[in-house]
């Protein structure tokens, strides 16, 4: 069934909002979506009647496997292309968001399985974000965040928490992307800002802020998850 591109965005933003079956509040997904809460509340109404949600007046709202299947399918899209625009068409991965969000909403089943294909079934965008399969899978999420890594310890960048183009534009500047190969020699307690080094270059500093929305694996799990997926 296809549905207009206003409750796609809402599924998609309760999805991202509920973690471990939590319900969403009226107000945290008005601030997410940048709009005001009693037009949330007339949306999750009608999505409501669709069953793709389940909602109670100041409950919150949770969604229901229809609506989490939905929810899904769109986040799939969003993350093939932005994969086929940062590795086909050149473009940043600062620039990939905002079309990609447009391009989600084509419905075409058919044409996201083959672009899928296309692009030899890759399993993360370019920020690190696990690409569903056309079944709806995702692989396990298991990192660690950057600031909570121990020092000294051999770590690689998996996953950008922060998609905004001024923090991606930042991670360019700074030569910081998915792949780069990561460890923290020192943890200042004033600003719990963080000494790093990066392969060869020499260390320097960067924000608690910047290394909370770094997420790495050391190399012996980036070798067991391999070993799992190959079984």
């Amino acid at each position: 069934m296809k549905y207009s591109a206003s409750k796609e965005n809402y599924l998609k933003a309760i999805f991202h909002l509920q973690h471990d079956q939590s319900s969403v509040t009226t107000n945290a997904l008005a601030d997410a979506l940048k709009t005001r809460p009693a037009s949330v509340t007339d949306m999750l109404k009608k999505l409501k009647e669709q069953r793709l949600l389940q909602y109670e007046k100041y409950r919150g709202v949770r969604l229901t496997t229809e609506g989490r299947k939905v929810a899904i399918g769109i986040i799939r899209k969003h993350r093939l292309w932005e994969f086929f625009l940062t590795e086909k068409l050149g473009f940043g991965w600062e620039e990939v968001h905002e079309i990609a969000e447009e391009l989600e909403h084509i419905s075409s089943k058919q044409l996201i399985d083959r672009l899928d294909q296309f692009l030899g079934f890759p399993e993360a965008d370019p920020h690190g974000d696990p690409i569903p399969d056309k079944q709806g899978k995702m692989r396990g999420a298991e990192q660690l965040n950057l600031a909570e890594l121990p020092l000294n310890t051999a770590s690689v960048i998996i996953h950008i928490g922060n998609h905004k183009t001024e923090f991606l534009e930042l991670l360019s500047h700074k030569k910081i992307t998915i792949g780069t190969r990561i460890e923290v020699k020192k943890k200042f307690e004033f600003d719990h800002s963080l000494e790093v080094k990066m392969n060869k270059q020499p260390a320097f500093t960067i924000s608690n802020e910047l290394a909370k929305s770094l997420y790495v694996k050391t190399p012996d799990s980036l070798k067991a998850s391999k070993a799992v997926r190959n079984k």
